[in-house]
């Protein structure tokens, strides 16, 4: 192919691909309203079919995580960061501490 050949294409190539700020953010606004479910987890422990059946109001089930270690928060099933318990007007939230690199996230997902 000649040099010629090879210039044209790949200026095309750049013309085609290049896309202004407010084409990828009208791209990225198809995606934002997309509902995701997100939950947080404590801890977590086993148990035998007997020791649930033998649960009553006022017992108490001991998680493997200590008071204070840092808990879960999952964005559709993938654990995504790690965060504190904190009490907002009066009901329990999760305040992020650490946000989990979006490759590991995908490599997990991909390995579940």
């Amino acid at each position: 192919m000649p040099a010629d050949d090879e210039d044209e294409i790949i200026q095309q190539n750049e013309s085609e691909g290049s896309k202004t700020l407010t084409e990828t953010m009208n791209e990225l606004d198809n995606f934002l309203d997309i509902p995701l479910e997100i939950s947080a987890e404590l801890g977590r422990t086993p148990q035998t079919i007997r020791q649930i059946l033998a649960l009553k109001p006022g017992h108490v089930i001991e998680l493997h995580k200590l008071v204070g270690e840092p808990l879960e928060i999952y964005i559709n099933g993938l654990v995504t960061a790690r965060g504190e318990v904190v009490v907002v007007n009066e009901r329990f939230g999760v305040r992020v501490t650490d946000v989990i690199d979006p490759l590991e996230i995908i490599r997990s997902g991909i390995a579940h």
